[in-house]
């Protein structure tokens, strides 16, 4: 089967080529750095040990981020490479380590699993271990990490029924790479019996890194001075993806009582007196979709701010209808200046964005009905009061209005999802421990105690 998979690959070289080309249209570092898509680069000269985290976008090498700095602190003399399959991703991995890091810091594109790419790749890099996050598991890869001897560790592992129902459909590729694995840490009881259904049992639970990112102080201040210099509650909607963003517009159009294609009605048009009216937000979860969405919510009839207008001390907020948080990297922010969130690919089948982060700012959530990404962690979020499930993006626009008229209400579940993001911290330590074996063997004695970051 693998010859098939690796023949497959080879066939579909024109649509690798065309896809990498139809990507870069949007964004084009998509056309950078493509000897490293097929394994061809250089051997690294440094003879030293090399700990090799693969994370394939944003979402895993920001989940990494712990471990990063904890495996960084217990093995000083060892590099850190850091792969991905997406520009974003390769940026945020600089963004976050190379500063932290230094000479240390290492990174580029995992190859697609051709035949002898990730051979070609493993022997430039000579890892001595590897660990992948989530849910990235390559058949050509991990046999050819079995041959070079890296063993490979799967962190953070989730498996959705969605996932599951592929895998079962391509046992005869999946089940062989799952067993060359050294270690499977789940996140969830739930994730690891998936896991066993495709042949590999999983070695431990260690719960979901995402819960050790805590917020970052200066970021947390940012957004309190965006709210301030705003004087408007505002709703934001988080990571919005492809499609979203007309859904929440058209419906918050609708809940102000402004007719379809009519401009809407702007703050000063109220009542003397009246409360300040609300303002959306709206924080694409891609950054090549900045300039479009920016233009089809103008062409929807809005007043559009950008994310520059908040460094203006002297700009009028008063007539703006939508703001777009064309940023990356400052969702803290955002979630700092949030009466309330909408979580971002939950209102679409995209599985949801991560609620997390946004729990952990202590700002209330609303997550709509697609969220395979973070089942348990949704589930556990709306039990313990920390989120609100809504139906759709009408129901989340009218919720996320009420929570921002009620400010007691929206102060709970803010304390509620603190709470509830703060009791859910320790992924890291256990997963250093239960990778404490393999390190050992691959790495040696740590030069301390692992700490988490």
């Amino acid at each position: 089967m693998r010859v098939l998979y690796s023949i497959g690959w080879l066939l579909a070289t024109p649509l690798v080529v065309g896809y990498l080309l139809w990507r870069s249209r949007r964004q084009p570092e998509y056309r950078t750095h493509w000897a490293e898509r097929f394994g061809l680069q250089p051997r690294r000269a440094d003879p030293g040990p090399l700990i090799w985290i693969h994370a394939v976008s944003v979402g895993e090498t920001r989940a990494a981020q712990p471990l990063v700095s904890a495996l960084a602190a217990a093995y000083p003399q060892a590099r850190i490479l850091i792969t991905a399959m997406t520009p974003t991703g390769r940026e945020t991995a600089r963004e976050l380590y190379a500063k932290p890091l230094g000479t240390r810091f290492a990174q580029a594109y995992l190859p697609y699993d051709y035949a002898g790419a990730p051979r070609r790749f493993l022997r430039a890099w000579r890892p001595s271990i590897g660990l992948v996050m989530e849910t990235e598991l390559w058949p050509n890869l991990m046999a050819a990490a079995e041959r070079e001897g890296v063993p490979v560790a799967l962190v953070n592992a989730r498996l959705s029924a969605r996932s599951l129902a592929r895998g079962e459909r391509t046992r005869a590729l999946v089940a062989p790479a799952a067993r060359r694995l050294a270690a499977v840490l789940a996140q969830s009881p739930a994730d690891a019996e998936r896991i066993a259904s495709l042949g590999r049992e999983a070695d431990a639970v260690t719960g979901n890194l995402k819960f050790d990112n805590a917020p970052k102080a200066a970021l947390l201040a940012l957004g309190a001075g965006w709210r301030a210099r705003i004087g408007r509650p505002v709703l934001v909607a988080a990571s919005t993806r492809d499609g979203e963003e007309p859904l929440l517009w058209d419906a918050w159009r609708r809940a102000l009582g402004t007719p379809a294609g009519a401009a809407p009605v702007r703050p000063e048009a109220g009542p003397a007196g009246a409360a300040p009216r609300p303002l959306l937000a709206i924080v694409p979860r891609h950054p090549q979709r900045f300039g479009e969405v920016a233009r089809d919510a103008a062409a929807a009839g809005f007043v559009v701010a950008r994310r520059a207008a908040l460094d203006d001390p002297a700009f009028d907020w008063s007539g703006v209808d939508l703001l777009l948080g064309d940023s990356m990297g400052e969702m803290d922010a955002w979630y700092a200046l949030a009466g309330c969130a909408v979580i971002g690919g939950s209102l679409k089948p995209f599985g949801s964005q991560n609620l997390i982060e946004a729990c952990a700012a202590g700002c209330p959530v609303l997550v709509g009905p697609s969220t395979f990404n973070f089942a348990e962690a949704a589930a556990q979020a709306i039990e313990e009061g920390a989120a609100r499930p809504v139906a759709d993006a009408d129901a989340a626009i009218a919720e996320g209005l009420r929570l921002l008229a009620d400010g007691e209400a929206a102060r709970a579940m803010g304390a509620a999802g603190a709470r509830f993001a703060a009791t859910h911290r320790g992924a890291t330590r256990r997963t250093l421990d239960a990778l404490g074996p393999l390190l050992r063997r691959t790495l040696g004695a740590p030069a301390a105690t692992p700490q988490e970051g």
